[in-house]
Parts: C-alpha cells; structure tokens; sequence
C-alpha cells in the first residue's frame, strides 16, 4: 500500500513537473508570437518606404543610418530564425502534452486500482 501510494505521489510530481514545462513552453511560443508579428509590422514599413527616404537603427541612445537593403534583410532572417524557433517550440509542446497524458493516464490507472482492489491497484474487490 504504501509503494503504491509512493508511485502515485511520484508520477503527481512527475505531472506538475511537465504542466510547468508546458507553461514555460507556451510562453516562449507567445513571446516569438509578439517578435514575429512586430518584425512583420517593421517588413510593412519597408514595403511602404520610398528608396529616396531614410532607414535609422537605434543602437544605443544613438540612431545610425541604415541601408534600406541591410535592414531589409536583417528583419528577414529575423523572421526565417523565428518561424524556424516557433516550429521548434510547437512540437516540443506537443510531445509535452503527449507526455502530460500518458502520465495522467497511469494516474487514473493506480487510482482507479486503488478504489476497486480496496488499496491494491490491479486486484478487484471482491464480496466475501
């Protein structure tokens, strides 16, 4: 009895341990989100310049000059390094979550062994 309340204190901590690695994960996602959809935002502005106007960087607390083709090729491999991370962090999301419900269903199982064999998980009550 007390094994088997051990293993399922074991795979709870197991389980809170991935729901946070799932949070964490999905944070990343919607941080990359934010930086694709800003440097989109910045591909728009480019689009709409004319080539006679100016491009400035902000390095430091100062702004230097840019070349319209070198900031447009900047924010480009930007967002080729971005998608590349965000399909990276979507299939580690998803083999979490697969992690998540294997764990939850070997919860359920030495649960539900536990109510039906009366403490033993794979014994079935039986009425005497």
């Amino acid at each position: 009895m007390a094994e088997v309340q051990a293993r399922l204190q074991s795979l709870s901590e197991d389980y809170t341990k991935l729901q946070q690695e799932l949070q964490g994960a999905v944070q990343s996602q919607q941080k990359l989100e934010a930086q694709k959809q800003e440097n989109t935002n910045v591909q728009k502005e480019f689009d709409r310049l004319k080539d006679s106007e100016n491009i400035y960087k902000l390095v430091g607390p100062i702004l230097l000059k840019q070349d319209k083709v070198e900031a447009e090729s900047t924010v480009n491999g930007r967002l080729e390094f971005i998608s590349k991370e965000l399909e990276r962090t979507e299939d580690q999301i998803k083999e979490i979550q697969e992690k998540i419900e294997k764990k939850k269903g070997e919860i359920i199982q030495i649960q539900a062994g536990l109510q039906a064999g009366g403490g033993t998980p794979g014994k079935v009550a039986t009425k005497a």
